[in-house]
């Protein structure tokens, strides 16, 4: 059998972020097990938003315990995605792999103050609330299938540009059917306003990804 040889750089740092994201999955574990516990069943049941997700929550300390590791795999992901396309080694990855993180950060806060500030303007803002609630919880437990992939493509399999867009083709899919979900969720009020609807769709679910994803390429 012919062995791979894998010439990464000194790894001590990835290994300490994905050590913090799974002290931040432990912390809120231990300090909140029911909302934990609800939340990992959230892909089979709606149970959490029924039970432990009504009105605005969005800033609770539980869901801050699960952003941080959000961004921190997310980043990650893109910064190994960037590092297999340059084949080139990269000068300074840990820099590198911060400035990810404060784009990610700034696009998604921005993104949801903009919508926050829509809800105020249109005066929807419980229907705005709950909507961002339930996003933001499915992107953090879709963050948790990022950690898999993260151990996976840096410690396990040697990683490819092939093997990690259908990785992310996976996550987007799954990123639909959530989008979906809530959707239907909220059908009675979107069929009322579907015009509003789908200008927000255009404005802040699709324009804002196509203009990442130019700059990007």
């Amino acid at each position: 059998m012919d062995y791979v040889a894998r010439t990464w750089e000194n790894l001590d740092w990835v290994t300490l972020i994905l050590v913090g994201c799974l002290l931040c999955y432990s912390l809120a574990k231990y300090v909140y097990p029911k909302r934990f516990q609800e939340f990992m069943m959230l892909a089979l049941s709606n149970k959490y938003f029924l039970v432990l997700g009504k009105g605005d929550e969005i800033k609770h300390p539980f869901n801050i315990l699960l952003f941080i590791p959000q961004v921190l795999l997310v980043s990650l992901f893109i910064f190994l995605f960037i590092k297999i396309k340059e084949e080139p080694a990269l000068d300074s990855p840990l820099l590198l792999f911060l400035q990810i993180c404060t784009a990610y950060s700034v696009f998604v806060l921005s993104k949801f103050m903009i919508e926050k500030l829509i809800g105020a303007i249109f005066n929807i803002e419980p229907l705005i609330n709950r909507y961002l609630y339930q996003k933001l919880s499915y992107r953090n437990l879709l963050a948790a299938l990022f950690f898999i992939g993260n151990l996976l493509f840096f410690y396990v399999i040697e990683p490819t540009v092939l093997a990690m867009l259908i990785f992310i083709g996976l996550l987007l899919l799954l990123n639909g059917i959530s989008l979906f979900y809530s959707y239907k969720t909220n059908s009675n009020v979107i069929y009322s306003q579907l015009f509003y609807f789908i200008l927000y769709l255009c404005a802040l679910e699709i324009s804002p990804y196509i203009i990442l994803y130019k700059a990007f390429i």
